[in-house]
C-alpha cells in the first residue's frame, strides 16, 4: 500500500472526541447551533439543539432548568427562549499535549494518506447555565435585601425605561418573516454539510502523488530502523536506579566501577570473581576490579561474598525479628568465618554461639549455603582454587583480615581456642558425599585425559601412514585470470596470511569435525550446488559465515550422506572459487579484531545477469577501500556507466553485498561493531 503524506491541512486539523451516548441516542441527527474556536488555546465551544421531543427527555425537568437559569422574565439575553432547555453546550480540553505521533487517515483506490492532527480535542458538558442560575438567585436574595435602604438610595437607582408590547403575529407576517433572506440563512446553517464539507475533504489527499514530493516518506532500511528504536540518550544528570531485586544490565553499567561491584554483590551475595568480570563491561582491568571487591566482601573458599556490614547498614535492623544491625554483623560473620574453616556447618551449632533468633541463622544459612541431607549446611560454591594460585597476595590479605576478624569473635562470643580450631569432617561409614559441581568436575578431567590419550594414537598412526605412503603433492591449480596466486608459505605478509589459502594444520581442518583425507579431493556435485546456491542468495560472505551456513545444511541432511565424509577448509574454498566466485582482499584495518576466518572474504564475482559488472566494479572497490561513502559508489558507478544508473539499480547493488553502518557501507561481514 503506497502511503502518502497530505499537509493542506496540517495546522488546521482537529479532533473532537465527543462523550459516549447511548445507542438510541447518537450524535447523527443532532443539529450544532454554533462553535467558538480559539486556535491558540487549542479551545473549542460547540452548543448543540436537545430534541425535547425525544422519549428519553423529560420535559417537566427542561422546564425546570429554563425557569432556574432565566427566572420568569422574557428577555433577548435568555439562555432558553422557548422556556425550555433546549440547547447543550460542550467545551473542550486538550487530550493531549504532543500530537506528532497522530494523524487522519483516508484509505482511497490502494492509496493511504495521513495528515498531521493538530490537536486532540475532549468535549465535555458545559454547565455554566447553573452558574447562571446561581448568580440570578443570587441578585434576587441581594435585592430582597436592599427593601430597607433609604428612600434617597432608592431614588438614586430609579432609571427611565420604555415599555414596548408586541403584537400578535399575523399569518401573512409569519410568511414573510420566512421568506427574508436572514431567515433563510439561519435555515441553510442548520442544513446538514453537503457540498462544502465534500469540497473540505478533498484536503485530506495529498495533492502531489509524485515521489518527489514526498522525500517525509522515502528512508532507507537503516533510517527507518533508527526512527522506530532511536539510539538511548545518555542522561548525565539522572544517574540510574537499579531496585534491590531486580538488575538492569544497561543501568547497571552507567554506574561507576565501585557501584556497579557493591550492586552485584548485594544482589548476588556470593559469587566467584570470574563470574563478577563476565558481568562487567569488556575491557574492564581486574586489577581495579579487586580493589573495588575488596572493599564491600570477603574472601571465601576462594570466592567472594558480601560484607555483613554492607548487607546490614549502621542504624538498620532485622526484616524478621527486629535484631539491630551490630548483633546481625556478629552473627553473620561468624557463620563466615566457619566456611573459612570448613565446609560443612551445622545450624545448631551456630544457633547456639550467636544467640539469635532462628530466622535470621536461617537467612544466615541461606545466603551463601544450601541443605545437604545428613550433612548439614555445605558452602554454595566450590572451592575456587585457580582464583587464590593466581592472586596469592589477595589471599595472604584476606587471611590477615579473617584472623583479625576471629580474635574479635572469639572475645564477643566467649570461644575457647577449642573452639575455634576446624573439625574434622569424615565421611559416615558405608556412604561417599559428592556434589554436583564434584561430578562435573571429575567427569571433565577424565574426558580431557581420554581425548589426549586418542590425540597422541591419532597422531602416531598419521605419521605410520605417512611413511609408508611418502609426501603428498598437491596440485596447484592455475587461478581466474589477472588474479595473482595466493601465497602459502608461513612467512606470507598480513594480507598473505588474512585472504590467502595455507597448507598448514588450520588449513585443512575439517568444517563438519571430521578428519579430511591425505590426499587431495575433488568436490562433489552436491557440494558444487550448495556453494552456487548460497552465493547466489548472499552474494558476499566470509569464510566463518560460509562455514556456519554449511554446518547448518549438514544438520538437515540425513545421516550417512556424502556430503559428511569430511570436507575441509581447503577443499570449501576451492570450491567456492570454481563456483564463479572471487577472493576480495579486503584491507582490514590494523587493529582490527576480527578473526582469521572472518578476514577471508568471498563474493560472487559472474552471476550471468546485467548487474555482473555494477557488481565486480563494487567489488573492485573494496580491494583498495574497508568502507566507502554511498556518494563514492554513485560515483564511480556514474564515471563507468554514464547516467544509465538509476537510484533503484544502486540500491539493490548496495542491498545485495553490503552494509551501512555508521553512514559508511561495508562489504557484508566485515564491519566490526
Amino acid at each position: 500500500i503506497d502511503v502518502y503524506l497530505a499537509k493542506s491541512l496540517a495546522d488546521k486539523l482537529y479532533l473532537f472526541q465527543y462523550p459516549v451516548r447511548p445507542a438510541a441516542m447518537t450524535y447523527d441527527d443532532v443539529t450544532h447551533l454554533s462553535a467558538k474556536i480559539k486556535p491558540k488555546q487549542q479551545k473549542v465551544e460547540v452548543e448543540m439543539a436537545i430534541d425535547s421531543m425525544s422519549p428519553n427527555y423529560c420535559r417537566s425537568k427542561g422546564e425546570q432548568i429554563a425557569l432556574n437559569v432565566d427566572g420568569t422574565t422574557t428577555e433577548e439575553s435568555n439562555t432558553y427562549s422557548t422556556k425550555l432547555m433546549d440547547k447543550q453546550t460542550f467545551s473542550s480540553i486538550q487530550a493531549t499535549t504532543n500530537t506528532s505521533r497522530y494523524a487522519a487517515a483516508v484509505f482511497r483506490k490502494g492509496e493511504l494518506h495521513l495528515t498531521p492532527l493538530h490537536g486532540i480535542l475532549q468535549l465535555r458538558p458545559s454547565f455554566s447555565y447553573l452558574d447562571k442560575a446561581d448568580s440570578k438567585h443570587r441578585e434576587r436574595e441581594a435585592a430582597n435585601e436592599g427593601g430597607d435602604s433609604s428612600p434617597d438610595e432608592a431614588e438614586e437607582d430609579v432609571k427611565q425605561i420604555t415599555v414596548r408590547f408586541s403584537r400578535p403575529e399575523s399569518e401573512q407576517a409569519r410568511q414573510r418573516r420566512v421568506q427574508s433572506y436572514e431567515f433563510l440563512q439561519k435555515k441553510h446553517a442548520e442544513e446538514p454539510w453537503d457540498s462544502r464539507s465534500e469540497h473540505e475533504r478533498q484536503y485530506l489527499f495529498c495533492q502531489f502523488t509524485g515521489m518527489a514530493e514526498n522525500t517525509e516518506l522515502v528512508k532507507s532500511p537503516s533510517e527507518y530502523l533508527a526512527m522506530l528504536m532511536p539510539p538511548p540518550v545518555e542522561d548525565e544528570v539522572a544517574k540510574a536506579v537499579c531496585p534491590s531485586n531486580v538488575l538492569s544490565m544497561a543501568q547497571l553499567r552507567n554506574l561507576p566501577l565501585g557501584d556497579q561491584v557493591r550492586t552485584l554483590m548485594k544482589n548476588v551475595k556470593v559469587m566467584p570473581f570470574a563470574n563478577l568480570m563476565s558481568f562487567l563491561s569488556p575491557g574492564t582491568d581486574s586489577t581495579a576490579v579487586l580493589r573495588c571487591i575488596q572493599q564491600v566482601a570477603m574472601l571465601v573458599q576462594g570466592n567472594w561474598v558480601i560484607k555483613s556490614d554492607v548487607l546490614y547498614p549502621k542504624d538498620s535492623c532485622s526484616p524478621h525479628s527486629g535484631v539491630p544491625a551490630e548483633m546481625l554483623c556478629r552473627g553473620r560473620d561468624y557463620v563466615m568465618w566457619k566456611f573459612t574453616q570448613e565446609r560443612w556447618v551445622e545450624r545448631k551449632a551456630v544457633a547456639a554461639v550467636v544467640k539469635l533468633p532462628p530466622e535470621d541463622v536461617k537467612d544466615f544459612m541461606e545466603q551463601m549455603s544450601v541443605t545437604r541431607i545428613n550433612r548439614g549446611w555445605e558452602f554454595l560454591l566450590p572451592h575456587d582454587g585457580e582464583f587464590i594460585k593466581k592472586h596469592p597476595d589477595v589471599a595472604q590479605r584476606q587471611h590477615m583480615l579473617w584472623m583479625g576478624i576471629q580474635a574479635k569473635l572469639e572475645k564477643v562470643f566467649k570461644l575457647s581456642k577449642e573452639d575455634m580450631m576446624p573439625k574434622k569432617q569424615t565421611p559416615q561409614p558405608g556412604s561417599v558425599v559428592v556434589s554436583g559441581e564434584q561430578l562435573v568436575t571429575m567427569a571433565r578431567e577424565k574426558v580431557h585425559e581420554n581425548y589426549s590419550v586418542l590425540e597422541r594414537e591419532l597422531q602416531q598412526r598419521h605419521r605410520a601412514q605417512s611413511r609408508d605412503s611418502g609426501v603428498v603433492r598437491v596440485k596447484q591449480e592455475p587461478l581466474s585470470d589477472g588474479e595473482e596466486p595466493m601465497d602459502t608459505s608461513s612467512s606470507a605478509g598480513h594480507n598473505g596470511a588474512v585472504n590467502g589459502l595455507h597448507s598448514g594444520d588450520s588449513s585443512w581442518n575439517s568444517v563438519n569435525g571430521h578428519c579430511p583425507p591425505r590426499a587431495h579431493t575433488a568436490p562433489t556435485q552436491e557440494l558444487r550446488d550448495f556453494v552456487s546456491s548460497i552465493f547466489r542468495k548472499h552474494f558476499v560472505l566470509t569464510l566463518s559465515e560460509l562455514k556456519r551456513l554449511f554446518n547448518l545444511h549438514l544438520a538437515s541432511l540425513p545421516p550417512g550422506h556424502s556430503l559428511f565424509s569430511g570436507i575441509s577448509d581447503r577443499l570449501l574454498q576451492e570450491t567456492v572459487l570454481d563456483s564463479k566466485c572471487k577472493q576480495i582482499l579486503v584491507p582490514f584495518p590494523p587493529q582490527s579484531s576480527a578473526a582469521a576466518d572472518e578476514q577471508k572474504v568471498f563474493a560472487l564475482w559472474e552471476m550471468g545477469d546485467s548487474f555482473d559488472q555494477h557488481r565486480q566494479i563494487l567489488l573492485e572497490i573494496f580491494i583498495k577501500n574497508y568502507r566507502v561513502r554511498r556518494n563514492l559508489i554513485q560515483a564511480k558507478l556514474t564515471q563507468e556507466f554514464g547516467d544509465n544508473v538509476i537510484k533503484t539499480d544502486l540500491d539493490r547493488l548496495l542491498k545485495e553485498c553490503c552494509v551501512s553502518h555508521g553512514g559508511m557501507w561495508y562489504l557484508k561481514g566485515t564491519v566490526q561493531s
